[in-house]
């Protein structure tokens, strides 16, 4: 029998544009299986057929949506306001016992119960990454939100211990802090009949999965190389690659047959605070190329090969030289088989539960009186 959860109901924000959508859907059905009641407020767009048709089906998940900008996204401001008197209305009149955020502006709210901030990545570490510099000035406003957020929040959270260690050197010093590993289910990603060709996915527009390098590589590689993802930025434009089949924005079954397919899963980002497709990948039994950056060498080890992410030539000479000794191939797709499968969804469940136990007073708060923006009550 399980145990009845120490915290019954919490409120939880998402995203809907990236990954952080996946993680708040695992998550919230491992919590709400195990007897949890989910708030869940969705902003960034207006949620996908397919996204309400998934949220719709965990039993325990009330979710509410507008399409307010995010943080990271150009000029926020007034939507970020607007976001905030929202929340406050809906933790009043839903009166959770925790509050959990997987949006980055909205810490210093004054929340009557215990707030926890998962960071899953930020516009400055980001700039860092990928553009070689620090975030130019235009970024200190944001700076100074998501200091301040993550100051008044009582925990702070991040997907991988490197990513931690961004937050604390760019918003530190941060006094109560946890890392918790994402987690996917190998039942969602089986490997299939393999074909000889290459995958990569992720938004063609974010430089940071850096699929321009598997595109320029592609022209090199002797397999066919396939990409998903969105070709279309939030704020406008459209991206195409030359060399490359690419395949769209596919839903979670298409890009787990793809996965499936494939034999090899490319990844050179150059920024990636923990990187689920590749553990999809790795669970359909994928060999893995990926980007030699702190993260993904802190999740994958020797599991995967490491390559510059600003030499296509390498990803190229790499890739091929897997397709030229298929045995080395099985056994690398093997070995991050194995390694994907530590990272449990299971597990994931059994920290979050055990860190709101920590965070969650003996009672909920009674929101006495209406939370409003500000500082922290």
């Amino acid at each position: 029998m399980t145990e009845s959860p120490a915290v019954e109901h919490i409120m939880m924000t998402t995203d809907t544009i990236g990954g952080v959508w996946t993680y708040v859907m695992e998550l919230s059905r491992g919590l709400c299986g195990r007897g949890m009641h989910i708030t869940l407020a969705a902003m960034g767009d207006e949620p996908s057929d397919e996204q309400l048709a998934e949220a719709e089906a965990i039993d325990g998940l009330e979710m509410f949506a507008r399409p307010y900008a995010l943080e990271w996204m150009q000029d926020p401001w007034e939507d970020l306001a607007e976001a905030a008197g929202w929340l406050s209305e809906l933790a009043h009149r839903h009166r959770p016992e925790l509050v959990h955020l997987n949006t980055l502006a909205h810490g210093g709210l004054a929340w009557d119960v215990p707030v926890l901030t998962v960071g899953h990545s930020c516009v400055l570490s980001w700039f860092e990454a990928v553009k070689g510099h620090p975030a130019p000035p235009e970024w200190d406003r944001y700076r100074d939100l998501v200091r301040d957020s993550f100051r008044a929040s009582d925990m702070v959270a991040a997907p991988s211990a490197s990513m931690m260690q961004t937050f604390q050197r760019h918003y530190g010093p941060l006094e109560n802090t946890r890392v918790i590993y994402n987690g996917r289910n190998p039942e969602e990603f089986p490997p299939g009949d393999k074909e000889p060709c290459v995958m990569t996915a992720g938004r063609l527009w974010d430089e940071a999965k850096n699929v321009q390098a598997v595109a320029q590589a592609a022209k090199q590689i002797e397999w066919p190389v396939y990409v998903a993802g969105s070709q279309t930025h939030p704020d406008g434009g459209t991206v195409e690659l030359e060399g490359v089949e690419q395949l769209g924005r596919l839903d979670s079954d298409e890009l787990a047959r793809w996965y499936g397919r494939s034999m090899i899963y490319a990844l050179p980002a150059r920024y990636e605070p923990f990187g689920l497709t590749a553990l999809e990948a790795a669970l359909a039994g994928n060999a893995l190329v990926l980007g030699d950056i702190a993260t993904l060498r802190e999740i994958w080890g020797e599991a995967a090969l490491f390559v510059d992410p600003e030499q296509p030539d390498q990803l190229a000479e790499t890739i091929n030289t897997l397709i030229a000794d298929p045995e080395r191939l099985e056994w690398l797709a093997n070995r991050a088989r194995s390694r994907a499968l530590q990272f449990s969804v299971e597990t994931k469940v059994d920290h979050y539960m055990e860190l709101y136990g920590e965070m969650c007073p003996d009672s909920p708060a009674p929101y006495d009186e209406f939370p409003q923006p500000g500082g922290r009550a």
